[in-house]
């Protein structure tokens, strides 16, 4: 599998990136998987319900399973988070994996930026990352893509990947 990753700060525009970049990949016949990384306390299932129930009684792992999807929830209860390498192996394999998040990560990388956020640019002070898809034009030493142009961001990558 192909990894590659976007990167920002808060409101930087990542999400939205992700979101266009698989619809476009996938309709170019790539088979995609995401990974998300969150910094803070979150929950995929909701008080209550069965699997919850099942977790807050001390089930490490929860399987949530119907024919049109299923879910595996893992308690890591005190165990250190798992690597982004242990997370992709957990995967069923696919063409490409796109990651948000992970920054201080050694995979290849693209940074979303808009300006109104104010936040500094992280690529000056960290060569993972390839390129920088911005709102506004920026002097960098590697490309700069329009954020909204999803198509061209999508030719890059695949070419990163060789894909």
């Amino acid at each position: 599998m192909k990894i590659y990753g976007i990167v920002g700060w808060k409101n930087a525009g990542k999400t939205g990136l992700m979101e266009r970049l698989v619809s476009e990949i996938c309709s170019r016949g790539i088979s995609v998987s995401t990974v998300k990384h969150a910094h803070h306390v979150f929950d995929v299932d909701h008080p209550g319900k069965d699997s919850y129930r099942h977790r807050q009684a001390g089930a490490s792992e929860v399987l949530l399973a119907s024919r049109n999807r299923f879910a595996l929830m893992h308690e890591l209860r005190g165990a250190p988070e798992p690597t982004l390498d242990e997370l992709l192996d957990k995967l069923s394999p696919v063409d490409l994996v796109l990651i948000e998040g992970y920054k201080r990560d050694a995979h290849s990388k693209i940074e979303a930026h808009r300006s109104e956020t104010g936040n500094p640019l992280i690529a000056p002070e960290d060569p993972t990352i390839r390129a920088i898809a911005s709102d506004t034009k920026i002097s960098m030493d590697r490309p700069v893509f329009d954020l909204n142009d999803t198509s061209t961001i999508a030719d890059f990558i695949l070419a990163e990947v060789d894909l």
